[in-house]
């Protein structure tokens, strides 16, 4: 990817002109001056997050590595490894980079421009991409024995960054208008609904031509994965009906749940994690093109508050602390899965939530939260740059840590974490990605056939 080193303090930001010309303008009034401090430092972090996308891509494809570490700890073949899905956040996070000036467009749509002519020639199935990709070459690299083909629910985190582009440059120039063109045809070549195995009434996670249906994972509520029944039934030549997402993805309403914790109600049962919910990745995953604001189906009543109850119950989880980690508390929570620590102090994987605690904080896990919690992500945000400039890198905030065990961290980053840090900031702060992704027409009829309704995007 790409090196410009930053310090971890909040007084060493590079800050924009036109942000010290307001800072000095106005700094005679305390509160505002707050308030603009608070938006110098969520710029700092989005940038320092875009850097993991435009500074450390994979130089061939530009796409996302799968992991950067700083410690130059992994194996060599990892470091042309690309992974679908945090490319697409990696693509929402460019667009931000544009939109916010960090980066030139036109570098920004001949890299694009790159990225999707990548895509069109790597390995595909039934226009699904596989989970993780040779950046050198396009041919797949198998996440597992028997998943070395199509990855549904990574195509689709992908497709919603492939379509916010699409929207982004649709009306531009004519090498913008190229670009989009582009991404329209890779979007409108995925074959949602071969990936329900022959007409079942629900969309299955993987296909293989070697093992086809043998991974056997199908796709039911509630999880990371609703945005992949979105656009499934968003595809304007291959597309699912509804009842395969009511009768597949809400399990014939069985996904709704009558628990509450903490006061807050749960909505739904979230798989395997139903008494508090389920790492905070699931509020960030499907949401960073959805608009979850009074977004309704048949079901669910509000998605928004449905996403704050999830992170604001991890908060809360994290504020009573029942195994007594040092460190946890209002300025320091988050738990979502990510690098960790093991019992012998080397450095693993896991999926935190309260029912897998293991002392270890994800800083993606608060920071892709804005939308939901805003102060409560704003203390954390400022508790890591102003407090704790140790977990911070050159690409912002590093994948885990843990004050409890003596101020761990792990110098190493994961597209899948970074990707969401800029991109749900936004989100909160404009609703940036949320309008490209929302105003394209064929999620709008998509999400009308399903049964949504968001008056915000005219969707009745």
């Amino acid at each position: 990817m790409k090196k410009i080193l930053l310090t971890g303090s909040l007084a060493m930001a590079l800050l924009s002109c036109k942000n010290h010309q307001i800072n000095q303008n106005i700094s005679s009034n305390t509160t505002i001056k707050s308030n603009l401090e608070d938006e110098q430092l969520m710029d700092k972090v989005q940038k320092e997050a875009l850097k993991y996308f435009w500074d450390y891509a994979e130089p061939n494809s530009k796409l996302g590595r799968e992991r950067y570490h700083e410690d130059n700890i992994y194996p060599d073949k990892d470091k042309h490894v690309i992974t679908t899905g945090g490319s697409g956040f990696g693509l929402a996070t460019i667009l931000v980079g544009i939109e916010r000036g960090f980066i030139p467009r036109e570098e920004a749509v001949k890299r694009l421009s790159t990225i999707m002519d990548f895509l069109a020639k790597a390995d595909r199935y039934k226009g699904a991409w596989s989970h993780w990709i040779n950046g050198e070459t396009g041919k797949t690299v198998p996440f597992g024995k028997k998943d070395n083909g199509g990855d549904l629910v990574e195509t689709a985190f992908l497709t919603t960054g492939i379509i916010q582009v699409r929207e982004y440059f649709k009306h531009g120039n004519a090498e913008e208008k190229a670009l989009a063109k582009k991404c329209d045809e890779l979007w409108k070549g995925i074959q949602w609904n071969w990936y329900t195995k022959g007409g079942e009434k629900i969309l299955y996670w993987h296909w293989s031509p070697e093992y086809q249906w043998q991974m056997n994972f199908p796709l039911q509520g509630y999880n990371e994965c609703l945005i992949t029944y979105i656009l499934a039934a968003s595809s304007p030549n291959y597309s699912i009906d509804a009842d395969t997402y009511y009768k597949g993805w809400a399990r014939d309403g069985k996904i709704l749940s009558d628990k509450e914790k903490y006061g807050l109600p749960l909505y739904v049962k979230h798989n395997g994690a139903e008494e508090y919910g389920g790492p905070l990745f699931w509020a960030h995953y499907s949401y960073i093109g959805l608009d979850p604001t009074n977004l309704s189906d048949k079901l669910v009543k509000n998605y928004f508050d449905l996403n704050k109850n999830q992170v604001l119950i991890d908060y809360k989880y994290c504020l009573e602390n029942p195994k007594q980690w040092k460190g946890y508390g209002p300025n320091y929570w988050g738990l979502t899965a990510s690098y960790s620590r093991n019992k012998d102090g080397g450095t693993g994987y896991n999926a935190h939530f309260p029912q897998n605690d293991h002392g270890v904080i994800t800083p993606t896990a608060a920071l892709s939260s804005f939308p939901y919690t805003p102060k409560e992500s704003m203390d954390f945000l400022k508790f890591l740059y102003l407090q704790k400039p140790e977990f911070i890198g050159s690409a912002g905030p590093y994948d885990a840590n843990s004050i409890h065990y003596n101020n761990w961290f792990t110098p190493r980053y994961l597209a899948i974490d970074q990707g969401t840090i800029a991109p749900m900031i936004e989100n909160y702060r404009t609703g940036f990605l949320w309008k490209l992704f929302m105003n394209a027409p064929e999620i709008k009829q998509g999400l009308k056939k399903l049964s949504f309704k968001s008056d915000k995007y005219n969707i009745k």
